[in-house]
């Protein structure tokens, strides 16, 4: 294509010069650190070392979405050689839509062939690629888990982000889990830190237990929904290890470290001459089981034995 062909020549043609990578982040640096540790690791597997051998111009969106559009059309701006788009679909979708003819990895849990990122997973086509962890598909296994921490419990309650556009195909799944566990299903939505606190006090006087989507938002916001569900005593399962960690219930989810390390590892081989559309979109498929077992204590709950063998990890 001639977009790739703009790129690669980009690429030849400064090959004397340091290259730049454009990062573009949903979030904001304090928040995406141990991330961008993973990618930082990758692309210095990759042979890239930031400040030695490469440039890197960030954006940083601090968790206001609507901002990744102009960010990213920033960095093309620039010049930059490869635009590393991580964190979720909003970021990758953003990257894409800003930047023709220039090299794009992102890093996301969603279905980026369902969401329109990619052609396909073994053939991406154009000047993208990157990795998912498709970890929006397990969503209802948050719902199971939860269910068998509470056997008895008639009514479970889902949060779900209304402006990711995975929110919908989760709910759908989330529903056919709720019906075939035979549990009724409370949908609530959040998109912003305000709305947190009013939903754990809701939940806690409504249903048994909260089931987080998987999304970026919450998972970057971990500490807080943390310290909600303590200060509510509601039992919650959330995507991402970081909840457990802060001393939330549990956490079931892909392997954030190894997607954005191989992300890195995929902007090194782009920036020694390989073509987006030559590399197939890799898949995490590791997932982990984080549970805490003071956390349990501290809401009156105990796991089951098949809990904690089923655990990758058991935080005491």
């Amino acid at each position: 294509m001639a977009g790739a062909a703009t790129w690669t020549t980009s690429l030849h043609a400064q090959k004397l010069a340091m290259p730049v990578i454009g990062y573009l982040c949903a979030e904001s640096p304090e928040l995406f650190a141990s991330r961008l540790k993973a990618f930082h690791q990758g692309l210095g597997e990759a042979g890239f070392v930031e400040g030695r051998n490469v440039a890197i111009h960030y954006q940083w969106a601090e968790g206001q979405y609507t901002r990744l559009p102009a960010l990213a059309a920033n960095l093309v701006s620039r010049n930059v050689d490869v635009v590393v788009a991580p964190g979720g679909a909003p970021v990758a979708l953003a990257a894409k839509a800003a930047a023709a003819n220039n090299a794009i990895v992102f890093e996301m849990g969603g279905d980026p062939v369902q969401l329109g990122v990619v052609d396909s997973l073994p053939r991406p086509g154009g000047n993208i690629t990157g990795v998912s962890s498709l970890s929006v598909d397990v969503s209802p296994k948050r719902l199971e888990l939860m269910h068998e921490l509470l056997p008895t419990a008639a009514k479970l309650a889902v949060v779900a982000n209304p402006t990711s556009p995975t929110a919908n195909s989760q709910l759908q799944k989330l529903r056919s889990a709720a019906e075939t566990l035979g549990v009724h299903l409370q949908v609530l939505n959040a998109s912003t830190e305000k709305e947190f606190e009013p939903i754990f006090s809701t939940i806690a006087q409504e249903a048994g237990g909260l089931v987080f989507t998987s999304d970026p938002y919450f998972a970057f916001r971990s500490r807080q929904l943390a310290e909600f569900a303590m200060k509510y005593r509601v039992p919650a399962i959330t995507q991402s290890r970081d909840f457990p960690a802060a001393g939330g219930l549990m956490s079931y989810g892909g392997d954030f470290a190894q997607s954005h390390r191989r992300a890195g590892m995929y902007v090194g081989r782009i920036l020694k001459g390989e073509k987006p559309s030559d590399l197939p979109v890799q898949l995490v498929t590791k997932v982990e089981f984080i549970i805490n077992v003071r956390a349990a204590k501290l809401l009156g709950r105990e796991f089951s034995p098949s809990l904690v063998a089923g655990a990758d990890e058991v935080i005491e």
